[in-house]
């Protein structure tokens, strides 16, 4: 899966526990009509590359979707999802984007003849 967006934060490296678990989280806003700020954890060797990203940075971040079990000491069972990035690369901000293929002018369509504007819609919804 990935997600597109702008970078709005960059957290530093934390280490945790004895073993030394690295985690480094950013947050990418999406730039749709309901944007969203989505927290992506990088972590262990993948934290090193949010290093040359910064603030305000359009790009797009490969993610998994992780979730886990957990038992409270009252005997509840909880569940907590995570979204952890694995990669991650710079977009162009006013580059064309090459999935959509150019627009012909309109010269290059013929204009309809046989339009009946008596002609009612007849969609079922």
């Amino acid at each position: 899966m990935e997600v597109q967006g702008r970078i709005k934060v960059i957290g530093e490296t934390q280490t945790f526990g004895s073993n030394g678990f690295r985690k480094r989280e950013v947050v990418v806003t999406t730039e749709e009509q309901y944007p969203q700020h989505l927290m992506i954890e990088f972590v262990q060797d993948k934290t090193d590359l949010l290093n040359n990203y910064q603030v305000g940075q359009q790009v797009k971040v490969n993610i998994n979707l992780r979730g886990r079990e957990w038992v409270n000491p009252q005997g509840e069972t909880k569940y907590f999802n995570s979204i952890q990035g694995w990669r991650i690369e710079a977009l162009q901000a006013d580059a064309p984007s090459g999935d959509m293929p150019p627009v012909p002018p309109t010269e290059a369509f013929e204009p309809v003849s046989d339009l009946n504007e008596d002609d009612h819609d007849d969609l079922p919804f």
